[in-house]
C-alpha cells in the first residue's frame, strides 16, 4: 500500500511538472473577505476593450460607475452599455444582471469568471457591491486579468460605517465626497456627519473661550451658521444624492440637547444655567420652537436638505443628577425621535436611556440606537424595550487624534481578531442576535487648535475603515491571518481616483518622483507626497521677499521664505509651522524634509536643522494638550522664486 501511495505521488508531480496538471486559482484577497470561492484554471484577459453590458436599467449606474473607475484606476476607461434581450453575450465580456437568488440577500452578489464575467444580484446595491470586488481584483493585476472561479458573497450585517466630527474641526465637503469614495470602495455603507458640537472645555469656570460650531447653512438663522468653514444646503444636498448612487447611506446629525454650547452662543437664553451653556434648559419652551424650526428646515420640502432615509437627533451625555431633568430629557428624546418619523424619515440617537432611567416613554419602533457605552445604554436593556442596537463601543472604536484619551489610532488587530458588532466594551450580546444591525468607527476632534490637520484625521481613518470593513461585513468566515491582511491591504488604493495619502508606487528608500529642476510658477501633475516621504533638492540661494512659495496645492503651502520672517515655513488647515532656517543669499545647500505621521524635520546638508514634531503645548494655565506639525508636502504649483532649485526628488522610506 505505501508503494502504491510513493508512485501516485511521483505520478502526480510528474503530471504537474509537466504542466498536465493546473492549480486552481486561490481565493483573490479583497477587503472585506469573500464568503465563497472556487477557484478554476487560468486567467481572463480584461482592457479598456472589455465591454459591460447590464440587463435591467436599474443597473445602469452600477455599470457605467464600473467602466468609469476602471479609467480612473488604469488610464482608459471601459464602455457600460445597455444589453438588449435574447442578444448573445460576447466573450470577455462583464454582464451585470438581476435574479432571484434569496440567499444573496439585500446586498450580495454572485460572480462567475469564465470566458465571460456573470456578475449577478437581487438588487442593484448588490450589483454595485460585485464591481467593487471586480475593480479590487483587477487593481492587483494591473487592470489586465482577472482568475477564473466562482465568487458567491452577502455581508453579515447590515450597518457597516463610520462616524467623522466635522462640528469641532470643520472638514470640507469635497474631502468627505472623497471619503464617501472609500468606503464605498470597502463596501462601508453608513457615513455620519456629526455636524455641530463643541470643544474640550479650557476655562473650569466659562465657556467664553471654548470652540464651538454649526457647520450646515441655515437661512432661517444665519447667525447659526459658522463662519470659519460650512457646508452649503445645495451642496450638502448633492453630497448625500452622490454617496448614495455608490450605496452608501450619508447620516447627518444635530446633536442635542447636550455637546449644544453653538445653540446658546447663538441665543444665551437657550442654556441651562444649572448644568451649562453647552446644555440645552429642557424647561425653556424657546428651545423647542428653536429645534423644531431648525430641525424642519431641513427636513421639509419635496427635496429635503437632510435627503436620505435617516437623521440622527443626537441625545449624547446629558446630565442625570435631577430626577425632573432626566424625565424631560426623555420626553425630549420621544419629541424629536417624533418629529422626524412625521417627515418620513427613520431616526437615529446615540444610546442614554440607561444614564437616563425614568418613566416617561421613549418609542422605539423604527427607532435605531447607537450604543457606545454600557452605563450610557445597556445593550440588553435597550433589546429588550425594542430598538435596534448599531455597535459603536468608545473603548474599542472611538478615536480622538492627539487627545491622550481614547485612541490616537485604532487598535486594529483587536478589532480583527477579537472584535465582534456584538462587543460594548465589557457587555457582550451574541453577534447572531437579530437585534444587532452591525457596527462603527468613530472620530472625535475634542481638542481645538492641536494642529490635527485634515490628512492627520485620514491618515487614521483609512486602517480604521479597512478593518471595519472586514469584521463587518464578514465576520463569521474570515480566514486571512492578522498579519497577512495588515501587509496586503497597502496593496489596494483607498479607491479609484482617490489617493489622499499622497502614496507613489515604488519599493521603500527609492525615488519614486523627481524634477531635474523646478520651473517657477510651474504647475505639476502630481499633487503632494504624504508621510513617511523625503523631499530632497539643491537649492541655490538668492534672495527672497517674505511670502515666496516653493510649492502649493489646495490644502498647504510651502515657503522658501515664510510669511512672518523670511524663515522656511509650511501651512495647512490654518496653522503656520516655522522652521529655525533661513536662505543664505549666495549659497548653494543640500535641503531634505522629512515627513511623518509625528513630525516634520529639516536637514541642510546632510544634518538636523529643525525637528517641528508633536510637543505639549498649554492651553491654559491648568491643561496641557499635543501640538501637531505635520505635513502632506504640496508638490502641485511652484511659486515664482529666484533661486535655483535643482535634483528635486522625492523617496520612500521605511517606517
Amino acid at each position: 500500500m505505501r508503494n502504491k501511495i510513493l508512485i501516485l505521488c511521483l505520478a502526480l508531480f510528474m503530471l504537474s511538472a509537466s504542466g498536465m496538471l493546473k492549480a486552481e486559482n486561490a481565493k483573490p484577497f479583497v477587503i472585506p473577505e469573500l464568503r465563497h470561492w472556487k477557484g478554476a484554471e487560468g486567467t481572463l484577459p480584461v482592457s479598456p476593450a472589455t465591454k459591460v453590458l447590464y440587463t435591467d436599467a436599474a443597473l445602469s449606474n452600477a455599470a457605467t460607475e464600473m467602466a468609469a473607475d476602471y479609467g480612473l484606476m488604469f488610464g482608459k476607461s471601459m464602455k457600460a452599455k445597455a444589453m438588449k434581450p435574447d442578444t448573445k453575450t460576447p466573450s470577455g465580456a462583464i454582464v451585470i444582471s438581476l435574479v432571484e437568488d434569496k440567499e444573496l440577500g439585500e446586498e450580495g452578489y454572485s460572480i462567475e469568471i469564465a470566458d465571460r464575467i456573470l456578475l449577478k444580484a437581487q438588487t442593484a446595491t448588490g450589483a454595485y457591491w460585485g464591481t467593487r470586488t471586480l475593480l479590487q481584483i483587477m487593481e492587483q493585476h494591473e487592470g489586465t486579468a482577472l482568475p477564473r472561479g466562482t465568487i458567491r458573497d452577502w455581508p453579515d450585517f447590515p450597518v457597516r460605517g463610520y462616524m467623522i466630527d466635522v462640528g469641532r474641526k470643520y472638514v470640507p465637503l469635497d474631502y468627505l465626497e472623497k471619503y464617501a469614495r472609500v468606503m464605498a470602495y470597502y463596501k462601508m455603507n453608513t457615513f455620519q456627519i456629526h455636524l455641530n458640537d463643541r470643544a474640550a472645555k479650557i476655562h473650569e469656570d466659562s465657556w467664553d473661550d471654548t470652540y464651538a460650531a454649526f457647520r450646515l447653512e441655515s437661512e432661517w438663522f444665519p447667525e447659526l451658521t459658522a463662519k470659519d468653514g460650512h457646508y452649503t444646503k445645495d451642496g450638502f444636498r448633492q453630497f448625500q444624492k452622490d454617496a448614495a448612487k455608490r450605496c452608501v447611506n450619508i447620516i447627518p446629525e444635530i446633536d442635542a440637547p447636550a455637546h449644544s454650547l453653538c445653540f446658546s452662543r447663538f441665543r444665551e437664553e437657550f442654556g441651562s444655567k444649572e448644568w451649562g451653556l453647552d446644555h440645552l434648559d429642557l424647561f425653556n419652551p424657546n428651545v423647542y420652537t428653536f429645534l423644531d424650526s431648525l430641525f424642519t428646515e431641513y427636513l421639509q420640502g419635496d427635496d429635503p436638505v437632510f435627503w436620505g432615509p435617516n437623521v440622527h437627533i443626537g441625545t449624547d451625555e446629558y446630565s442625570n443628577k435631577d430626577k425632573k431633568v432626566v424625565e424631560k430629557f426623555r420626553a425630549f428624546t420621544d419629541h424629536y425621535l417624533d418629529l422626524v418619523q412625521r417627515f418620513g424619515k427613520q431616526p437615529w440617537l446615540w444610546g442614554a436611556l440607561t444614564h437616563a432611567k425614568g418613566n416617561t416613554p421613549v418609542r422605539s419602533e423604527n427607532v435605531i440606537m447607537q450604543c457606545w457605552y454600557p452605563q450610557y445604554a445597556n445593550p440588553t436593556d435597550m433589546k429588550n424595550q425594542g430598538y435596534k442596537l448599531v455597535c459603536i463601543p468608545s473603548w474599542s472604536t472611538y478615536i480622538v487624534p492627539a487627545a491622550g484619551y481614547y485612541a490616537d489610532y485604532l487598535n486594529v488587530k483587536n478589532l480583527y481578531t477579537k472584535w465582534h458588532p456584538g462587543t460594548f466594551n465589557a457587555t457582550i450580546l451574541d453577534p447572531h442576535d437579530p437585534c444587532l444591525l452591525g457596527g462603527m468607527f468613530a472620530i472625535w476632534n475634542d481638542i481645538a487648535y492641536n494642529g490635527i490637520s485634515v490628512s492627520d484625521i485620514h491618515h487614521r481613518a483609512i486602517p480604521a475603515t479597512q478593518y471595519m470593513a472586514a469584521v463587518t461585513w464578514n465576520h463569521f468566515q474570515r480566514t486571512v491571518p492578522f498579519d497577512d491582511f495588515d501587509t496586503r491591504r497597502n496593496i489596494l488604493s483607498e479607491a479609484p481616483g482617490v489617493n489622499e495619502l499622497g502614496r507613489f508606487a515604488g519599493m521603500p528608500n527609492s525615488v519614486v518622483y523627481s524634477l531635474p529642476k523646478v520651473k517657477p510658477g510651474k504647475t505639476y501633475p502630481v499633487g503632494k507626497a504624504g508621510f513617511f516621504h523625503t523631499i530632497s533638492f539643491t537649492l541655490d540661494a538668492q534672495k527672497e521677499e517674505p511670502g515666496t512659495l516653493l510649492f502649493s496645492n489646495d490644502e498647504a503651502k510651502f515657503w522658501l521664505a515664510g510669511p512672518e520672517d523670511r524663515r522656511m515655513a509650511f501651512q495647512r488647515d490654518g496653522y503656520l509651522y516655522t522652521f529655525n532656517y533661513t536662505l543664505e543669499q549666495g549659497k548653494r545647500r543640500e535641503i531634505r524634509i522629512e515627513c511623518t505621521n509625528s513630525a516634520t524635520r529639516l536637514f541642510v546638508d546632510g544634518k538636523l536643522q529643525d525637528e517641528l514634531k508633536r510637543e505639549k503645548r498649554w492651553i491654559c494655565d491648568k491643561k496641557q494638550y499635543d501640538y501637531v506639525q505635520t505635513l502632506h508636502f504640496p508638490l502641485r504649483k511652484a511659486g515664482k522664486f529666484r533661486s535655483n532649485v535643482t535634483g528635486f526628488k522625492v523617496e520612500n522610506f521605511i517606517r
